[in-house]
């Protein structure tokens, strides 16, 4: 049992490709900072709840807020964007790993850039970040002077209380917003 939480503003060119994909989670919230597109629109006819998220500045931002405010009661939390893609490979690999009795607490996932539907092989990044984790054993780092006034985190690293494990297969990260 996993609770997917998506950070999104104005996503509905990328959203539903991401919500399609998330069909063995138990739960779905879109955490949106007040989308003026049909994001929050799109996200209800998938199955997803919608948040609505009213930054006042410092922290906790978007994610961070989540963590501290919504009522999740599944065992693991996955922390998405609206431009990624669980692929059918990952959701396998995660069946796998969740279900072995040495189980870490968290797991580090590969951020697969795409672009135009391509995997990136030369040039571009990818990274990997820690976006599965038992509820309760993460929590974003508070950056104390956050000079960039965004209302969620971006880049920023989660602080896990316990061990971390990697996994293997990537995400996959393609915007459709635009060149």
């Amino acid at each position: 049992p996993i609770t997917v939480l998506i950070a999104a503003k104005d996503e509905a060119a990328n959203l539903p490709r991401c919500l399609e994909a998330l069909g063995p989670a138990e739960r779905v919230v879109v955490l949106d900072s007040h989308s003026t597109d049909a994001t929050p629109q799109i996200a209800r006819e998938h199955g997803a709840e919608v948040v609505q998220f009213d930054y006042g500045g410092g922290y906790p931002k978007k994610r961070q807020w989540a963590l501290e405010t919504l009522d999740i009661e599944t065992e693991w939390v996955l922390l998405l964007d609206a431009d990624e893609v669980v692929p059918e490979s990952l959701w396998a690999e995660i069946r796998r790993t969740l279900s072995d009795p040495g189980v870490d607490d968290a797991y580090l996932i590969t951020k697969g850039f795409h672009f135009l539907g391509q995997k990136f092989t030369h040039g571009g990044f990818s990274h990997e970040a820690v976006l599965l984790f038992r509820k309760g054993r993460a929590r974003f780092e508070c950056l104390i002077d956050d000079p960039s006034g965004l209302d969620m985190e971006v880049h920023e690293r989660l602080i896990v209380d316990g061990s971390v494990g990697s996994l293997d297969t990537a995400l996959i990260h393609e915007d459709f917003k635009g060149l």
